[in-house]
């Protein structure tokens, strides 16, 4: 009789793996998992290229806003967070952050990443 008992004890219960009790911790622990090899190592790279293009802004570069100007940076000193732009015959004081992306000497190709 105790050997039926214990049986019945190995048995899956219905339900499968939602129903049991350590599924939520399990999930948690894998989405956390993903994020911390996956998701913060990306946003990271992602950062330092950006303050990388910020920092390489030097007079003659053109630029793409995040207002979707495209314009040629006329003034960038070192140091300072405000640069002056020039799209066609409009001069405008902005704040580097405001740069989403560095264009080349033509306009239209995104600069090749190092």
């Amino acid at each position: 009789m105790s050997f039926l008992l214990f049986a019945q004890e190995g048995q899956p219960q219905p339900g499968g793996l939602l129903n049991s009790p350590m599924f939520l911790p399990f999930m948690i622990g894998l989405m956390l998992l993903f994020w911390v090899v996956v998701i913060l190592p990306m946003s990271r790279r992602q950062k330092k290229e950006q303050e990388q293009q910020l920092a390489s802004l030097k007079r003659g570069t053109k630029v793409l806003t995040n207002a979707g100007i495209v314009a040629t940076v006329v003034t960038a000193n070192d140091g300072e967070d405000e640069i002056v732009i020039r799209s066609e015959d409009t001069k405008l004081r902005i704040k580097r952050n405001v740069v989403v992306q560095v264009l080349d000497a033509g306009g239209a190709e995104p600069a090749k990443p190092q």
